[in-house]
């Protein structure tokens, strides 16, 4: 028999010597359990339905950018959260996809447990498999809570990760055009 989540949240409160019963932690494991749901609601979701269809003929063959794409998710090593932007780029070869959609690639990937390192890669291999794009980028740059509220306790540090493929990768002229475009390169 699996137990609900609001049971595994009202065990952690009292694990933590907390009373689940007192009047402020009352609903505390069924809101918990319902704001988890939300924040991990990516894995209820896959690329198809993104998507959906919004994938559009184009001559346009000069790179698309969304830049500054806030980001919210949680670290899978110890379920805190890491906050940020995302900037995101493709080569088009004959098709668009809508803009919106990209946006709606990032959410879904960072609302799953991972690294961010990994959700980097997540981001630029689903823009390439939709788009068969000449080439993709994305860079993320995130502050994370189990750097700043545990353990070395660093208030201003931000990681940055990128991952180029295709044409980012192979021109580093395409690529800096890239970095100085969403302001990471002078």
């Amino acid at each position: 028999m699996t137990l609900s989540l609001p049971h595994h949240y009202r065990e952690i409160l009292k694990g933590l010597g907390e009373d689940p019963q007192r009047e402020g932690l009352l609903d505390t494991p069924k809101r918990a359990a319902k704001a988890m749901q939300y924040l991990c609601h990516g894995y209820e979701q896959n690329l198809d339905e993104i998507v959906n269809g919004a994938l559009f003929a184009s001559d346009n063959d000069e790179m698309v950018i969304l830049k500054d794409i806030e980001l919210y998710s949680l670290c899978e090593h110890h379920l805190l959260p890491f906050i940020g932007k995302a900037h995101v780029a493709y080569i088009p070869t004959g098709k668009v996809l809508g803009l919106s959609k990209l946006a709606r690639i990032v959410d879904m990937y960072a609302r799953r447990l991972q690294i961010q390192e990994n959700l980097t890669r997540q981001i630029a291999d689903a823009i390439q498999q939709v788009t068969q794009a000449a080439g993709v980028a994305v860079v993320i740059e995130a502050k994370h809570m189990c750097m700043m509220m545990r353990g070395v306790e660093k208030q201003n540090s931000t990681m940055n990760t990128s991952v180029m493929l295709g044409a980012f990768r192979e021109s580093n002229t395409t690529r800096m055009e890239f970095l100085q475009l969403i302001g990471r390169s002078k």
